[in-house]
Parts: structure tokens; sequence; C-alpha cells
């Protein structure tokens, strides 16, 4: 940045890291033959009758501003979705917004709750977004680490003990991305109890409700005493394919969602209209192609778990999403390093976890949101890589010893 340009910036901006995720994206798009675990989207195309619903509308004409929540056709799709498939209830009228991704009803929500100071709670590793939204809303983040010796899940006694008088919301993914972690709805009645004892305000990051494996989704609404707590965040991009559609959506008690709107109108005007056509469609006529991608998922990641546990990277079984968050500790390199040597060394892409916070060193993200093919090859280049690490490590420890 030219420095005469520097008094012109806002001072949270310039704090601002860039995303450890497309440092990498962006080194591997220099390397022919990359095969990339690191792009967090589905590798199926969004199903044809959602494309055709999309293109019909424009053929039609529907190129102007809808109402500013969304059209009140998708939005009340959206909530007999939530109710359908969920269990919780939310007037279409006036308890809808339909977003530019789930990412900006994140920034959205952040925006309508917090004063300057406030603390959110960020349940670590964490996707790369979910703090410096806090930042840019006046709000300071507050990390709390998960471990995997309970599979990252987070604890009451962990999110107790962040807690402070400055502590307003804390932000929940489930399934979380990077690490994959489910929280079921055990988990989550612990975690109400510490929530509604503290007064906390929940943004629920519910993106990934579609794709869990094990275990019938539970949102965070649907707990009791906690409805009218939470701002529920969801979307099309995972569970409907529909990443560059940037479609998303949040639910939230009516006193919330009248503030929220005031904000949407001044800085979005409201979604692109065509999409909302296509996002319909989705809504009501795509549960198949929904309950196809689950189940190629289910194999990928068994597949991948198991691979990776035995070519010596410690990894859990995730509940939910399309990504395995290994152990790389064993190998004695730093997360920046593993992942930057096997890009350099077998052309194969993965996060390092340290871009999902502290917590995540000492492991990296993979996504087996690719082929089953391409999983196979990732998957011989790392061993090949591991096991090159092993013949490099060993032969300094004899020469080590001989001197």
């Amino acid at each position: 940045m030219n420095k005469e340009y520097q008094h012109y910036l806002s001072e949270t901006v310039k704090d601002l890291k860039p995303s450890g995720i497309r440092k990498f994206f962006d080194l591997a798009a220099t390397i022919k033959g990359v095969i990339s675990l690191g792009v967090g989207e589905p590798d199926f195309v969004t199903p044809w009758s959602v494309r055709e619903a999309a293109i019909l509308s424009l053929e039609e004409g529907y190129t102007s501003y809808t109402a500013n929540p969304g059209l009140l056709e998708l939005r009340e799709e959206i909530s007999y979705y939530l109710k359908n498939r969920f269990d919780v209830h939310y007037n279409p009228a006036d308890q809808i917004i339909v977003t530019i991704g789930a990412s900006q009803a994140i920034d959205l929500a952040f925006r309508t709750i917090l004063n300057k100071g406030d603390e959110v709670l960020i349940v670590e590793p964490a996707f790369v977004s979910y703090a410096p939204l806090v930042a840019l809303a006046g709000g300071n983040p507050v990390a709390v680490s998960t471990h995997p010796d309970n599979g990252f899940k987070l604890t009451p006694q962990q999110l107790e003990e962040k807690i402070t008088d400055k502590t307003k919301a804390i932000l929940l993914c489930s399934p979380n991305n990077p690490t994959g972690s489910y929280l079921n709805k055990e988990d989550l009645n612990q975690l109400a109890k510490v929530i509604e004892k503290h007064d906390l305000i929940v943004v629920s990051d519910e993106i990934y409700a579609e794709l869990t494996y094990d275990e019938e989704y539970t949102s965070f609404a649907s707990i009791k005493g906690m409805y009218d707590r939470t701002i529920l965040i969801n979307g099309f991009s995972k569970g409907f394919a529909m990443t560059g559609w940037r479609l998303g959506f949040l639910a939230a008690p009516k006193a919330l969602t009248e503030v929220m709107i005031k904000i949407f109108q001044y800085t979005t005007m409201c979604a692109p209209h065509m999409l909302q056509h296509g996002a319909i469609e989705a809504l009501r006529n795509n549960y198949e192609q929904v309950e196809v991608m689950r189940r190629s998922y289910r194999r990928r990641r068994n597949f991948v778990v198991q691979s990776l546990n035995n070519i010596g990277l410690e990894c859990h079984t995730p509940g939910g999403a399309f990504y395995v968050f290994p152990s790389i500790k064993s190998t004695g390199l730093t997360s920046e390093q593993f992942a930057e040597q096997l890009l350099l060394a077998e052309k194969v892409a993965v996060v390092p976890g340290s871009a999902f916070g502290e917590s995540g060193e000492g492991y990296i993200r993979c996504s087996y949101a690719t082929s089953m093919e391409q999983l196979q090859e990732a998957l011989k280049r790392i061993q090949r890589f591991v096991d090159g690490l092993k013949t490099s490590q060993n032969t300094s420890e004899k020469l080590y010893s001989k001197n």
C-alpha cells in the first residue's frame, strides 16, 4: 500500500489479516496438475431444474427489485423448510430475510447486535471470516479453543471459562468448518444452560445442516428456551450445491429482523430477483438430489478418514460438512510448512490449520468435496510425501548419532 494513502484507511481494516485460505489458493493456481483439497464447495453442479427456473425467470422478465427481505413466495418456502426439516417456525412475513449468501447474514447479525467493545465468543478452529466480521461491526472476537480429544466439540466448561461481563454473543457453527465437528441435541442442551445463565445471544451458522452423516440435525433454535435468543443463519450454497449463486437467509425474532431490515435496505436493497426463483425450485423439488450428495460425501468421508489414519496422520471422524482436520504434528512441521511443502513436492493443495485460529496449528484442513478418483490420487501423493519426510528424518537422526 502506498504510504500516502495510509492515513485515509480505517484502523480496523488495516489490522485485518488476509485470508489464510486465499494465500494457498493463489499459490496453487500457479502450479499445473494440482489436486485441490482446499476448496470449500460441492463438486456437484447445481441441479438442472434450479438453473432452469432461474433462466425461465429471466426469459419472463423478472429483472426488477423484489421486496427488501426477498420474494414472499421464497420466504414462505424457507419457513416451510425450517418447520418441516428442523421443527422451528418463523413467520415468512417478518422473521425471514433473504441475503447475499450466509456470510452477509452473519455480517448483518453482528452489525445489528454489537456495540463498540462487546465481546463475541468464536469457537475455534473457526471459519476465517467470523472474527473479522465481529471486528468490522465494532466488537471484540474472543477465541474459545476446542480440542481433538472430544472431536473438537465445545463443552459447557470451555464456554463458561471465556465469558466476561462484556460477552454479548456466541457464534456457533455446527457442523463446523474446518473440523466437521457436529453438536448433537444433548450437546446443545448443555450449552444452552450456560447461554441462558449469562443471557447471551446466539448466532447459529447452520449452512451445513443438510450435510450430517450419523445423526439427525438439530437446529439450535429448536432447543428449549433458545428460540428467542437465536439468529439462525443458513443458505443454499452447501446443501443445494449453489455456492456461486450467493443466496443465504436468516431467521430471527421479529424484534431483531425489524432492525436488521433497516441495515439491509441501505446496504443491499435485495437479493437478485432471478436467483430467488431458482431457490424456490431448490426448496420445492430437490431433496432427492440433496440426499444423493449426502450419501456420496459420507462414502468419501469414510475413505479419507481411514486413509489418513493409515498414513499416520491422526484424524477424527467428522459428523458433518465435507472437511477432515487431521493432525500433522507427528511430522515435526508447522501447518504452513506442511501445506506449502506438500503443494510444491506432490501438487496437493490443503489449507493449514493455523488459518482457522491458533488452536488450528498442528492440523490441516482437507475438503473431500471432489471426486473419489481425485481423492484416491491425492491420498497416494500425501502418503508418498509423509513417507519421504520419515525417510529424511531417519537419515538425519543417523547422521546426528554418528557425529
